[in-house]
């Protein structure tokens, strides 16, 4: 039906006959001619009508936003005055000798400019990805797969297919069941990864496994995250977690070069810990200068509790967050600089305002400036590298709340202030992660998952002491996102078994959910390492924008919710009996007599 892309004719194309296929983007009507830009999914040209040919022209008067069309007619040159920069096809214009209305199109229920919000644009998403920006956007991602999978084929890996029906096993989310009509009362889970079978396929002799495959969590989603996400899935034999590494960040490095034609730079390499100590956070922005420095050695002995406890308290940290400039926030700003951090379990915000650095004490203001001495405050702003004009924040408290709360103002301050260099981009390594975390009940629970092997630890090691490990994982983080992370896994039945104990897993439950893993691990197990990129998030940072659901074709809310086909929804009673399923109404708790 069609000859050419729309944003594909140029001055190659000029005296030749096109027939396009495509939407009417915008229609002007000058009397004696009329204009329409016409769009496809690689862009948009100008099409004009002119009384010599009548029927053609009769015909697009009737024209209105979003009908399609075909049109033939010949491509001419523009002069000169007339030619347009902004549009790739600005150099030329189509005059249209035939036109057919495939369909029409009723008045749009978005607006034109896009001034829409989210829940219209979601509930109407074909007509969403109509719009340029849309458009590029998936184009780039169908780039990005299409790359991934070039590069990992000339690297020797063999993309593998593993099962979506599978059983639920504990990877740190909650899984979406799949109830079976044969086996009445038994369900399959959607996998929340590959983890399990890409190790089976290791053990199977297969070194080098890809798959770019869906992922299903059923867990409270944000701005970044989705109940299913899409992972370029990687698993290697024989391989050292520094190979892993090198080959991943090669693929990266590439990629961006063909997308971006931008040349990442060194991608250093940062323990947990430092990060954690320096930025607050385990994906550090580095694009953002500005950094925590502890200060509890230098309050520990002040009259202000708020200080002193944390600084004695052996889980307790004060930190202090330097703010180039900040000294022209006004007092609201600060206050509501206080009120942001008390999301992260923060209860107030002290400061100290530089004045005049060299009169030390003198030169600053500061509600807590009456606990400190010279000294103190002296010391402070060394510490800090203060200079006149600079604002320095207070975080104390126990160490994860420091380190959530001022990490998080310094994300924020370094965009509100500008401070962040939107411009480039900041790739790293995190390392060295603690292997296992408190579950807030006593226990512990997998920093990762329970599969990751840790460093240089026997199994007895391990055991008499989990606090102290090091799981052999790392992450790669690129503009304080985390687009991938991955681990050496456990290759030996003892330590799985050993990890397994730490996590509160009783042996019976061990054979019952992971006895084909247990029995595997029996057989000459190769050593195993591997990763995972979040496909979605490559794409968002690919394409410059925030928002996961920009960069995936019909997602859901944050409700986990499809507004365009109400999913989900109930299911008939019919089919749920033939499953063996009821749906029963929660009944609410009585009240007492005595209440």
């Amino acid at each position: 039906m069609r000859t050419e892309y729309c944003g594909q004719i140029n001055l190659s194309h000029v005296g030749q006959q096109v027939t396009l296929c495509g939407w009417v983007n915008r229609r002007r009507d000058l009397g004696s001619l009329i204009f329409i830009d016409m769009r496809d999914r690689e862009g948009i040209v100008q099409v004009f009508f002119d009384p010599d040919r009548q029927a053609a022209f009769d015909l697009a008067s009737e024209l209105r936003n979003e009908f399609c069309i075909q049109i033939t007619g010949t491509v001419r040159p523009r002069d000169e005055k007339n030619k347009n920069k902004d549009m790739a096809t600005g150099e030329i214009e189509v005059f249209a000798t035939d036109l057919t209305i495939i369909n029409r199109s009723e008045p749009l229920p978005l607006d034109s400019n896009m001034a829409n919000s989210e829940e219209a644009r979601l509930k109407y998403r074909y007509l969403d990805l109509r719009r340029p920006d849309m458009a590029n956007r998936l184009k780039a991602r169908a780039k990005i797969t299409s790359f991934v999978r070039r590069f990992m084929d000339e690297h020797g890996f063999l993309d593998i297919e593993t099962p979506m029906l599978t059983k639920a096993t504990p990877e740190g989310a909650r899984d979406y069941l799949v109830p079976s009509r044969v086996h009445k009362g038994k369900f399959y889970a959607l996998p929340q990864s590959p983890q399990l079978f890409k190790q089976l396929l290791m053990m199977s002799g297969f070194d080098r496994y890809y798959q770019i495959v869906k992922c299903f969590r059923d867990e409270d989603l944000r701005a970044d995250r989705q109940p299913e996400f899409t992972q370029i899935d990687v698993e290697t034999s024989f391989m050292t977690a520094a190979q892993v590494r090198e080959i991943m960040e090669r693929l990266v490095r590439n990629l961006w070069v063909d997308v971006k034609s931008v040349e990442l730079g060194d991608f250093p390499t940062m323990t947990f810990a430092e990060a954690m100590r320096r930025f607050g956070s385990d994906k550090p922005d580095l694009r953002n200068p500005m950094e925590l420095v502890d200060v509890a050695d230098l309050v520990k002995n002040v009259e202000f509790n708020v200080f002193a406890g944390p600084a004695n308290d052996a889980k307790g940290r004060v930190a202090t967050l330097r703010v180039p400039g900040g000294a022209t926030l006004s007092r609201k700003q600060i206050d509501d600089y206080g009120k942001f951090i008390e999301i992260y379990g923060a209860k107030g915000l002290a400061y100290i305002k530089v004045n005049e650095r060299a009169k030390g004490l003198e030169g600053i203001t500061s509600p807590v400036a009456k606990f400190l001495n010279a000294e103190i405050v002296e010391e402070i702003l060394a510490r800090n590298g203060a200079a006149d004009g600079d604002m320095i924040f207070f975080g104390a408290g126990s160490a994860k709340v420091v380190a959530d709360a001022l990490g998080a103002l310094r994300l924020k301050l370094g965009r509100d202030l500008k401070i962040t260099n939107e411009a480039s981009w900041a790739p790293l390594w995190v390392v060295d992660f603690p292997m296992f975390e408190d579950d807030g009940e006593g226990g512990l629970t997998a920093m990762h998952h329970p599969f990751t092997a840790p460093k240089e630890m026997t199994p007895e090691e391990l055991k008499n002491a989990p606090e102290t490990a090091i799981a052999n994982a790392y992450d790669m983080v690129i503009n304080g996102y985390e687009v991938g992370g991955g681990s050496v896994r456990i290759h030996n039945g003892q330590m799985q078994q050993t990890v397994f104990g730490i996590l509160g897993i009783e042996e019976h439950e061990q054979r019952e959910k992971f006895g084909f893993l247990l029995d595997a691990l029996k057989y000459g197990t190769p050593p195993h390492a591997g990763l995972a990129f979040g496909l979605d998030r490559l794409v968002m940072l690919l394409t410059g924008t925030d928002n996961i659901r920009d960069v995936i074709a019909f997602p859901k809310t944050t409700a986990a919710a499809c507004l365009m086909t109400e999913a989900p929804n109930f299911a008939n009673p019919a089919s749920l009996a033939e499953l063996g399923i009821e749906v029963v109404k929660k009944v609410k708790d009585q009240p007492s007599e005595n209440n």
